[in-house]
């Protein structure tokens, strides 16, 4: 329920703060007056586009701001989305600015920056504006769908999602299907030549980049076999062991200086660090002489291996010019390759399985939308009636209303096709709403749309804009009856020129053009919330005579006292 709204600086307004209430809430005055102005300024706060026009002349900034009560959904609306809690309120502002010729708009809920998006879910929530010219929208058969969902509750519109997540798995697998059938001839070629590579690549065993690198140090050992063997035997005997006669080897002169310097140690022991030395130089040299030693004895021709390695290494470098130019390039090619295989194979599922996927995700589809049909049907069935009796009140007796549910192909919202028809006069053949439905019978087929939903979990605030235009006398009075027993339900916020609908009100708001200024006039919009009994009378009597005459004054009071019975009367009723 919107509580209150304060608006500063937007078009004739300078500053206003307005208080609502529960039940009807009327805004009454001549026809220019501005009572449209606080329509838009409800529209705005809660997402609606922004003009540059909008921001009083003369000015550089205006604001709105909009108080309105937190019921459960929108507590729980703002928890989600991790807004702060404010009392028991929800408050929606937003500010324009002019810089230049540039419009800034910034919209923000309890304080907190908001975009647009999520405002526009909030306003869902909160508000519901109804005019005349929704008479568009209403004759759009897609509206008309929504429309008959949401009437039919919770089990149809789970049913409908059931569908949507149905129908989104089988076009899945249809287009899987679909691509293959059409590429198939591409497939093939493309397959063909992969699983050769595959195969070409699984016989070359490709393990690690370095495997020429490995394979080539083996090669230059083989290939070099006897000059290794004898140039190992050669630094063998110049480590270790000399043989020949000729030059004595290093063990052994290391060995003989050794045993020099442990004569000398006994004499002076500060030679002690140059032993040490010397032993350590002759326990290596001995080492390395057993190494090399044991390196040329391991050492063998091995014709055979030679072979094989020449013949990896060859394999290897035509892998690497055909998938490389490196090893290391040619093993990712491999793991590409069997993945775009895998692709092609459809992770191993044949187009035959393909086609049986997609024929039991198509039955299961149209099992989904059989159900949601019949679900739709009842719901028809029951709008059908609960609409007439709607209608019926608005002066409209013989009225006829027809949902018409035809078959079409399944998509993600089921497979009907629905078309609201309608025929206010007797005689009359149902026809769609565009075709039959006149501006005043128009507005009362909103009304009582309106009245069917009205416990529905929709908006907590109603707002009509001159819902009333083109009807008079019973019409208006019926009209009037109907907003007094939605706002028992929800707030009703309505604009109207008709006296009747005016003195059925809970809140009654004047809305008024005033000059101000003797030098510089400026024209502002100035709203009274209308008290007293008094007031109230004289403005009803102005809308219904044009003058506070005694002929008006007196209708207004018949009035006033009428609409206090028929209040008096509806309660009883809910009683």
């Amino acid at each position: 329920m919107l509580l209150s709204l304060h608006i500063q600086n937007f078009t004739l307004i300078d500053e206003l703060e307005l208080i609502f209430g529960a039940g009807l809430n009327v805004l009454t005055g001549e026809t220019g007056a501005g009572k449209s102005i606080i329509l838009d300024a409800i529209d705005l706060v809660l997402g609606g586009k922004a003009t540059a026009r909008m921001i009083r002349t003369g000015m550089e900034k205006a604001t709105i701001e909009g108080t309105f009560d937190l019921g459960d959904q929108v507590r729980q609306w703002l928890i989600d989305r991790e807004f702060d809690l404010a009392d028991d309120t929800v408050v929606c502002s937003r500010e324009l600015s002019l810089h230049g010729n540039s419009l800034r708009s910034r919209m923000r809920v309890n304080g907190a920056i908001c975009n647009r998006q999520l405002t526009q879910e909030l306003r869902e929530l909160l508000i519901e504006i109804t005019a005349q010219g929704q008479t568009v929208q209403l004759t759009n058969t897609t509206h008309q769908r929504e429309l008959l969902d949401l009437y039919g509750g919770t089990t149809l519109i789970q049913q409908r999602e059931s569908i949507a997540i149905a129908h989104t798995a089988y076009q899945q697998v249809y287009q899987v299907w679909l691509d293959r059938q059409q590429n198939e001839q591409q497939r093939l070629q493309r397959l063909d030549l992969l699983e050769y590579q595959a195969t070409e690549l699984s016989e070359a065993s490709l393990t690690t980049p370095d495997e020429i690198i490995d394979l080539e140090t083996e090669r230059q050992r083989l290939s070099h076999v006897v000059d290794l063997q004898q140039q190992s035997y050669a630094v063998y005997q110049l480590l270790y062991q000399n043989d020949t006669g000729g030059a004595i080897a290093a063990a052994d002169l290391l060995g003989k200086a050794e045993s020099t310097l442990i004569d000398m140690v006994d004499i002076d022991p500060s030679l002690q660090s140059t032993l040490d030395l010397v032993s350590l130089a002759l326990a290596q040299i001995t080492e390395a002489g057993r190494e090399i030693n044991y390196y040329g004895d391991a050492l063998e021709a091995d014709p055979d291996r030679l072979l094989e390695i020449e013949d990896r290494i060859r394999t290897l470098k035509l892998i690497c010019r055909k998938y490389g130019p490196s090893l290391t390039e040619a093993i990712k090619y491999e793991q590409s390759i069997q993945t775009e295989l895998t692709q092609l194979t459809g992770a191993g599922t044949s187009l035959e399985e393909l086609v049986q996927q997609a024929t039991d995700l198509q039955i299961k589809l149209t099992q989904a939308c059989q159900t949601l049909t019949t679900l739709r049907q009842q719901a028809a069935i029951n709008l059908e009636q609960h609409l007439i009796r709607e209608l019926k009140p608005l002066a409209m007796d013989k009225v006829q209303f027809q949902v018409q549910i035809s078959p079409q192909t399944p998509t993600s919202i089921g497979a009907d096709s629905i078309a609201f028809h309608f025929s206010p006069n007797p005689g009359e053949p149902l026809q769609s709403l565009a075709a039959t439905a006149s501006g005043g019978e128009m507005s009362r087929f909103l009304l009582a749309l309106k009245a069917c939903f009205s416990n529905n979990g929709g908006a907590g605030t109603l707002i009509f804009d001159e819902i009333d235009a083109g009807v008079s006398g019973k019409v208006a009075q019926s009209i009037a009856g109907k907003l007094h027993i939605l706002s028992q339900s929800q707030q009703v916020l309505c604009v109207t020129h008709q006296p009747l609908i005016a003195a059925m009100a809970d809140r009654h708001f004047r809305v008024a053009k005033e000059t101000i200024g003797q030098d510089n006039e400026r024209t502002i919009v100035r709203i009274e919330e209308l008290h007293s009994q008094q007031q109230r009378r004289d403005e009803i009597a102005q809308i219904a005579g044009g003058q506070s005459a005694q002929e008006a004054i007196s209708f207004a009071t018949s009035l006033l006292s009428q609409a206090k019975t028929s209040k008096k009367a509806v309660k009883q009723i809910k009683k």
